[in-house]
């Protein structure tokens, strides 16, 4: 399998070149996860979430050139397939969703 050597920005990677595997189009995953080890025993492991952005733009197209991957503090790990007729999850009774649209109820 081809990798690529990708920069890592922020959070506990910063400032190192990882060698990432890359999928079948050619291009490295867009989330990449560092699960660590709890510290005491039985608690849960944290895990670090970076989120693949381009590492920069040619001046006439603007297209990437090259990736690299950024800290998401959130740490929500994104990824699996997304299906048109599948649904966002619902947000907590009581609140607005934030994209403006009313509460369905």
């Amino acid at each position: 399998m081809r990798s690529e050597k990708t920069p890592f920005e922020g959070g506990p990677l910063d400032g190192r070149v990882l060698s990432v595997l890359l999928g079948h189009t050619g291009l490295p995953p867009k989330t990449y996860t560092v699960p660590v080890p709890a510290a005491e025993e039985g608690a849960a492991p944290t895990v670090h979430v970076y989120r693949r952005v381009p590492a920069g733009t040619t001046r006439r197209l603007g297209l990437p050139r090259g990736w690299k991957y950024a800290y998401d503090p959130e740490g929500r790990p994104g990824g699996g397939l997304r299906w048109p007729w599948s649904r966002r999850p619902s947000p907590p009774s009581g609140r607005a969703p934030e994209d403006g649209t009313p509460p369905q109820g």
